[in-house]
Formats: C-alpha cells, sequence, structure tokens
C-alpha cells in the first residue's frame, strides 16, 4: 500500500471518527493510557511531546502532571483530533498544552527539547511505526523517557475480524500490518532499532464492555480505523458489515451486552547519555543536549 495514500486514508478517516472515538473509547481505554502514564513517571517541569495524540486525552494528563513549569506538546495528523483536543485543553484551562498538526514519522520541527516522549495506540496506523519511533527518540534529550503503547496480538484482540469484514466488502486496505507492532518481540525491537537503551515491554489484557450490539458496532464502525470506509458503504452494505461483525464477535455474547476483550502492549526505553546513537538501518539518530 502507497504510503502516502494510508497517511491520508488515516487523515480522513479520523477526521470523521473524532467524536465517535471519544464516546465509544476514550473511558474504555482508560487504564492503558493510565499505565502509559505511571511507565512515563512523568515529574513537575518536565517538557512531554505526544504524536498521534488524537483527541489529547495523554497529552492533557500529562499537562497537569508537568504543572505549569513544564509543557506538552501533542501532534497529531488528523486536523479534526487537533480541534478536540485544543477544545478540551481551553475548557480545563491549561496554558502549558499545544497541539500542532504533523505526520508522526517526521520529527515535528519544534526547536524545543523533551524529557519524555508518547505515543499511545498511533503506531499501528503508520505506515513506517520503526521510523516514528526513531523520529520520536531524536527529540528528546538525553537520559529521556520514551514510553508507546499499541494493540496486541491479533489473537488476543476479539475485535480483529473487522478489517477482513470491510475489506471483503471494499478494497480498504485500512491498516494492512495493524497487529505487527504488537506481535512477539516487534515493538521491543522497534525501540532497540531506534537506538534506546533499558528496553522493556509490558502485556495489558483488557475487555470491553458494550450494552447492545448497536453499540459495539458504533464503536468499532464509527470511532475507529475503518470510519472512512464506512462512511462510503451504503445502507444495505452497512447492515451487511454490521451483521458479519456481531457474528465474528458472538462468542462474547453476554445476553445482549458484549464483552470483547483486547490486548495492549507497552514498551519502554531510554535515550542513552551519549549525543548520537544509530539505529539497525543505518539512520543516524541525533539526541538533543540538554
Amino acid at each position: 500500500m502507497d504510503a502516502r495514500f494510508q497517511r491520508r486514508v488515516q487523515r480522513y478517516g479520523w477526521d470523521l471518527a473524532v467524536g465517535h472515538y471519544e464516546e465509544h473509547w476514550l473511558h474504555r481505554l482508560w487504564p492503558a493510557t493510565e499505565r502509559v502514564l505511571e511507565r512515563a513517571a512523568i515529574a513537575p517541569g518536565e517538557r512531554v511531546l505526544d504524536i498521534a495524540c488524537g483527541t489529547g486525552v495523554l497529552a492533557i494528563a500529562a499537562a497537569v502532571r508537568v504543572g505549569r513549569s513544564g509543557m506538552v506538546v501533542g501532534t497529531d495528523i488528523s486536523e479534526k483530533m487537533l480541534e478536540a483536543a485544543r477544545a478540551a485543553t481551553s475548557a480545563l484551562g491549561l496554558a502549558n498544552c499545544r497541539f500542532e498538526r504533523n505526520d508522526g514519522e517526521q520529527p515535528p520541527k519544534l526547536g524545543l527539547e523533551f524529557e519524555v516522549g508518547l505515543c499511545g495506540l498511533g503506531l499501528m496506523y503508520m505506515p513506517d511505526p520503526e521510523r516514528a519511533i526513531s523520529a520520536l527518540a531524536g527529540e528528546l534529550v538525553p537520559n529521556g523517557r520514551v514510553v508507546v503503547s499499541v494493540w496486541g496480538r491479533r489473537d488476543r484482540c476479539g475485535w480483529a475480524d473487522i478489517f477482513p469484514i470491510v475489506d471483503a466488502h471494499v478494497e480498504s486496505e485500512v491498516c494492512p500490518l495493524f497487529f505487527r507492532m504488537g506481535t512477539g518481540d516487534t515493538l521491543c525491537h522497534g525501540l532497540e532499532a531506534a537506538g534506546l537503551k533499558d528496553v522493556s515491554t509490558e502485556r495489558l489484557p483488557m475487555k470491553f464492555r458494550y450494552s447492545n450490539g448497536g453499540e459495539a458496532c458504533d464503536a468499532i464502525f464509527l470511532g475507529g480505523p475503518v470510519a472512512l470506509a464506512y462512511a462510503h458503504f451504503d445502507e444495505t452494505t452497512r447492515a451487511a458489515v454490521c451483521a458479519d461483525y456481531l457474528r465474528s464477535v458472538e462468542q462474547f455474547r453476554r445476553g445482549e451486552a458484549y464483552e470483547i476483550p483486547g490486548e495492549i502492549v507497552i514498551g519502554y526505553g531510554t535515550v542513552p547519555a551519549c549525543a548520537q546513537g544509530e539505529t539497525e538501518h543505518g539512520t543516524a539518530v541525533s539526541y538533543r543536549a540538554s
């Protein structure tokens, strides 16, 4: 799949999904968000960069932790997501948090130094997630901390059939390698390839409860990565993909409700104290001097 096309799909898809994502996913994903924050150990006065920040839930939580003397910058490819993040920040009166549109695989060129780099459930949507990790690490000072999360193994995510179900109706190729970073030691290797040290990963089992099939379908089709493809379906096709999806999660139905399992992998690493590192791919990574 052409990388530029994949980025456009993600940009416009998440523009459509923003409201439904906040409604159906933010509170359900909070345990994973909280674990990322715990691993980051953010302190008052620190500067934090959050790439693929979405509606800003992770960045805003970080901004509360760094306090007035610190700073948080969130970046995302979707302008609608950033608008929601800015609105939330304004409503909370946080002057130490700002948001910029940027492709997560590219350095944001902010001219700032950061102690912490975050990416919560964003790497799976990028054509080259390893490049994104390297770009994030390259914005940090020596001994800076990187914490990222991705969806885990396909067979541990009960909703995983959504991609082939949508692809059966349209050649969307939304996320052709969605589960790659959460499989085996792939995330660990990506962090190490970015030149990070003290790398570790952990797997967090999750369970997503929906009160009925309609809510389960809204979450997956309106608030997730297939939102763009779903928006172009006619009513007959929408009914068909919803029926196919509910059949795929039938084993997780509890009466009218659904309890669908998932897994999230959290990865951690620190920037070496030396001024420069090099990735496995031969790309030089320059770490900012403090």
